[in-house]
Protein backbone atom coordinates (compact mmCIF):
# COMPACT_ATOMS: atom_id res chain seq x y z
CA UNK A 1 0.00 0.00 0.00
CA UNK A 2 1.15 3.39 -0.82
CA UNK A 3 1.98 5.64 1.79
CA UNK A 4 0.84 9.20 1.87
CA UNK A 5 3.88 11.75 1.31
CA UNK A 6 3.25 14.02 4.01
CA UNK A 7 3.63 10.54 6.07
CA UNK A 8 7.33 10.31 4.62
CA UNK A 9 7.60 14.27 5.18
CA UNK A 10 7.02 13.54 9.05
CA UNK A 11 9.27 10.63 9.46
CA UNK A 12 12.05 12.69 7.76
CA UNK A 13 11.26 16.11 9.66
CA UNK A 14 10.98 14.28 13.26
CA UNK A 15 14.25 11.92 12.52
CA UNK A 16 16.61 14.60 11.49
CA UNK A 17 15.03 17.23 14.87
CA UNK A 18 15.68 14.26 17.39
CA UNK A 19 19.04 13.12 16.14
CA UNK A 20 20.75 16.43 15.01
CA UNK A 21 24.63 15.94 15.82
CA UNK A 22 26.11 18.67 18.15
CA UNK A 23 26.95 20.91 16.18
CA UNK A 24 24.89 24.63 17.18
CA UNK A 25 21.83 25.41 19.59
CA UNK A 26 19.38 25.62 16.69
CA UNK A 27 20.57 22.09 15.36
CA UNK A 28 20.28 20.45 18.47
CA UNK A 29 17.57 22.80 20.49
CA UNK A 30 16.66 23.01 23.84
CA UNK A 31 16.25 20.03 26.28
CA UNK A 32 13.16 20.83 28.23
CA UNK A 33 13.05 17.70 30.20
CA UNK A 34 15.22 14.84 30.36
CA UNK A 35 15.43 11.48 32.08
CA UNK A 36 14.22 7.69 33.09
CA UNK A 37 11.04 5.80 34.80
CA UNK A 38 10.55 2.72 36.48
CA UNK A 39 7.15 0.62 35.14
CA UNK A 40 5.36 -1.83 37.03
CA UNK A 41 2.45 -3.58 36.57
CA UNK A 42 0.22 -5.35 38.97
CA UNK A 43 3.34 -4.05 41.66
CA UNK A 44 5.71 -5.84 39.70
CA UNK A 45 8.09 -4.08 38.10
CA UNK A 46 8.73 -5.25 34.80
CA UNK A 47 10.71 -2.68 32.50
CA UNK A 48 12.04 1.05 32.08
CA UNK A 49 11.46 4.10 30.23
CA UNK A 50 14.03 6.49 29.13
CA UNK A 51 12.84 9.92 27.19
CA UNK A 52 13.87 13.45 26.15
CA UNK A 53 11.70 16.56 25.12
CA UNK A 54 13.64 19.23 23.52
CA UNK A 55 11.70 22.54 21.66
CA UNK A 56 13.94 23.70 18.53
CA UNK A 57 13.36 25.93 15.10
CA UNK A 58 12.50 29.18 14.72
CA UNK A 59 9.25 30.95 13.63
CA UNK A 60 6.94 28.88 11.75
CA UNK A 61 9.19 26.05 12.80
CA UNK A 62 9.10 26.16 16.36
CA UNK A 63 8.67 22.76 17.65
CA UNK A 64 8.76 20.32 20.81
CA UNK A 65 10.11 17.03 20.16
CA UNK A 66 9.50 14.08 22.14
CA UNK A 67 11.30 10.39 21.57
CA UNK A 68 11.77 7.58 23.84
CA UNK A 69 12.96 4.29 24.31
CA UNK A 70 9.89 1.66 26.73
CA UNK A 71 11.35 -1.65 27.36
CA UNK A 72 8.88 -4.22 29.27
CA UNK A 73 7.71 -7.90 29.56
CA UNK A 74 10.76 -10.80 30.20
CA UNK A 75 13.08 -12.16 26.99
CA UNK A 76 9.71 -14.26 26.13
CA UNK A 77 7.39 -11.36 25.94
CA UNK A 78 9.95 -8.37 25.46
CA UNK A 79 8.44 -5.74 23.66
CA UNK A 80 10.40 -2.22 22.95
CA UNK A 81 9.04 0.69 21.69
CA UNK A 82 10.24 3.65 20.05
CA UNK A 83 7.97 7.02 20.08
CA UNK A 84 8.96 9.84 17.86
CA UNK A 85 6.33 13.19 18.57
CA UNK A 86 6.40 16.85 17.50
CA UNK A 87 4.38 18.92 19.01
CA UNK A 88 3.24 22.26 18.76
CA UNK A 89 4.46 24.65 21.36
CA UNK A 90 3.91 25.72 24.37
CA UNK A 91 0.77 23.47 24.24
CA UNK A 92 1.83 20.39 22.80
CA UNK A 93 -0.96 20.41 20.00
CA UNK A 94 0.00 17.06 17.94
CA UNK A 95 2.01 18.32 14.77
CA UNK A 96 3.26 14.40 14.10
CA UNK A 97 4.03 11.07 15.39
CA UNK A 98 5.57 7.89 14.77
CA UNK A 99 6.42 4.83 16.94
CA UNK A 100 7.68 1.75 16.13
CA UNK A 101 7.01 -1.27 18.39
CA UNK A 102 9.86 -4.28 18.19
CA UNK A 103 9.11 -8.02 19.36
CA UNK A 104 5.59 -8.74 20.91
CA UNK A 105 2.95 -6.81 19.32
CA UNK A 106 5.39 -5.52 16.73
CA UNK A 107 4.25 -2.06 14.78
CA UNK A 108 5.24 0.65 12.82
CA UNK A 109 2.69 3.59 12.74
CA UNK A 110 2.84 7.16 11.59
CA UNK A 111 0.19 10.05 11.88
CA UNK A 112 0.61 13.22 10.22
CA UNK A 113 -1.54 16.38 10.11
CA UNK A 114 -2.98 17.35 6.81
CA UNK A 115 -5.62 20.33 6.99
CA UNK A 116 -8.21 19.85 9.62
CA UNK A 117 -7.49 15.65 10.01
CA UNK A 118 -4.73 13.52 10.77
CA UNK A 119 -3.68 10.55 8.26
CA UNK A 120 -2.00 7.82 9.82
CA UNK A 121 -0.70 4.26 8.12
CA UNK A 122 0.03 1.16 10.10
CA UNK A 123 1.92 -1.54 9.44
CA UNK A 124 1.83 -4.89 11.43
CA UNK A 125 2.20 -8.24 10.54
CA UNK A 126 -1.70 -8.57 10.63
CA UNK A 127 -1.22 -6.29 7.43
CA UNK A 128 -1.43 -2.50 6.52
CA UNK A 129 -3.91 0.15 7.45
CA UNK A 130 -4.39 3.62 6.68
CA UNK A 131 -7.07 5.92 9.37
CA UNK A 132 -8.50 9.47 9.49
CA UNK A 133 -8.99 11.24 12.33
CA UNK A 134 -10.14 14.68 12.88
CA UNK A 135 -7.77 17.50 14.07
CA UNK A 136 -8.65 20.04 17.58
CA UNK A 137 -6.48 22.48 18.86
CA UNK A 138 -6.79 20.16 22.09
CA UNK A 139 -5.64 16.81 20.37
CA UNK A 140 -2.96 14.93 22.46
CA UNK A 141 -0.94 11.77 21.81
CA UNK A 142 -1.40 9.15 25.19
CA UNK A 143 0.48 6.18 23.71
CA UNK A 144 -0.15 3.49 26.57
CA UNK A 145 2.81 2.42 28.41
CA UNK A 146 4.70 6.02 27.76
CA UNK A 147 4.53 7.78 31.09
CA UNK A 148 6.50 10.95 28.99
CA UNK A 149 3.47 11.81 26.75
CA UNK A 150 1.64 13.42 30.04
CA UNK A 151 3.63 16.17 29.92
CA UNK A 152 1.56 17.82 27.37
CA UNK A 153 -1.27 17.60 29.65
CA UNK A 154 1.11 19.33 32.22
CA UNK A 155 -1.34 23.06 31.94
CA UNK A 156 -4.66 21.29 31.85
CA UNK A 157 -7.44 22.33 34.12
CA UNK A 158 -10.18 21.13 35.80
CA UNK A 159 -13.19 20.44 33.71
CA UNK A 160 -10.56 20.72 30.36
CA UNK A 161 -11.66 18.26 27.65
CA UNK A 162 -9.17 16.92 25.60
CA UNK A 163 -9.08 15.15 22.36
CA UNK A 164 -6.96 11.93 22.75
CA UNK A 165 -5.55 9.76 20.14
CA UNK A 166 -4.02 6.17 21.10
CA UNK A 167 -1.95 5.29 18.09
CA UNK A 168 -1.15 1.92 18.98
CA UNK A 169 -5.12 0.97 19.29
CA UNK A 170 -5.81 2.75 16.59
CA UNK A 171 -8.28 4.65 19.22
CA UNK A 172 -9.31 8.24 19.90
CA UNK A 173 -11.71 9.44 23.01
CA UNK A 174 -12.23 12.11 25.16
CA UNK A 175 -9.94 13.02 28.49
CA UNK A 176 -11.44 14.91 31.49
CA UNK A 177 -9.15 16.67 34.02
CA UNK A 178 -11.14 15.82 37.06
CA UNK A 179 -9.09 17.94 39.91
CA UNK A 180 -5.53 19.54 40.46
CA UNK A 181 -4.25 19.43 44.11
CA UNK A 182 -1.74 20.06 45.93
CA UNK A 183 0.20 16.75 47.07
CA UNK A 184 3.54 15.04 48.38
CA UNK A 185 5.16 12.12 46.65
CA UNK A 186 7.96 9.69 47.57
CA UNK A 187 10.64 9.19 45.03
CA UNK A 188 13.37 6.79 46.42
CA UNK A 189 12.23 7.53 50.05
CA UNK A 190 12.90 11.69 49.87
CA UNK A 191 9.38 13.72 49.96
CA UNK A 192 8.89 15.65 47.01
CA UNK A 193 6.50 18.75 46.57
CA UNK A 194 3.97 17.32 43.83
CA UNK A 195 0.63 19.00 41.97
CA UNK A 196 -1.94 15.83 41.92
CA UNK A 197 -3.92 15.77 38.74
CA UNK A 198 -6.88 13.50 38.09
CA UNK A 199 -7.90 12.66 35.12
CA UNK A 200 -10.82 10.36 33.40
CA UNK A 201 -10.82 8.26 29.90
CA UNK A 202 -13.96 6.01 29.22
CA UNK A 203 -14.43 5.76 33.19
CA UNK A 204 -11.09 5.03 33.86
CA UNK A 205 -9.20 7.12 36.41
CA UNK A 206 -5.75 8.28 35.74
CA UNK A 207 -3.29 10.04 38.09
CA UNK A 208 0.00 11.99 37.12
CA UNK A 209 2.33 13.78 39.44
CA UNK A 210 4.20 17.01 38.49
CA UNK A 211 6.79 19.19 39.84
CA UNK A 212 7.00 22.64 39.58
CA UNK A 213 8.78 22.74 36.44
CA UNK A 214 6.06 21.13 35.15
CA UNK A 215 8.17 17.43 34.71
CA UNK A 216 6.27 14.22 35.04
CA UNK A 217 7.27 12.51 38.39
CA UNK A 218 4.39 9.61 38.73
CA UNK A 219 2.00 7.99 36.55
CA UNK A 220 -1.13 5.58 37.53
CA UNK A 221 -3.87 3.73 35.74
CA UNK A 222 -5.11 1.11 38.52
CA UNK A 223 -7.64 -0.67 35.83
CA UNK A 224 -4.40 -1.60 33.93
CA UNK A 225 -2.22 -1.72 36.91
CA UNK A 226 0.00 0.76 35.16
CA UNK A 227 2.32 2.66 37.71
CA UNK A 228 5.84 4.56 36.17
CA UNK A 229 8.06 6.51 38.71
CA UNK A 230 10.57 9.03 38.02
CA UNK A 231 14.34 7.52 38.67
CA UNK A 232 16.19 10.30 37.53
CA UNK A 233 15.26 12.80 40.20
CA UNK A 234 16.29 11.24 43.08
CA UNK A 235 19.99 11.01 44.68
Amino acid sequence: MRIHPALRLLALSIALAVSAPAGTAHAQGIVVDEGSFRISLAGREVGTESFSIRRAGIGRDDALFANGTIEIGSSVDREEIDPLLRATPPDGVVAGYQVRVRGRNALEFQLTLVGNRYVSFARSPLGDEEREYPARTTTRILERDVAHHYYFLRDARDGDQIHVIEPRSRTQTTLTVERRTDDQILLDGRPTEARRVEMSVDDQTRTVWYDRLGRVLRVEIPALGYVAVRTDLVG
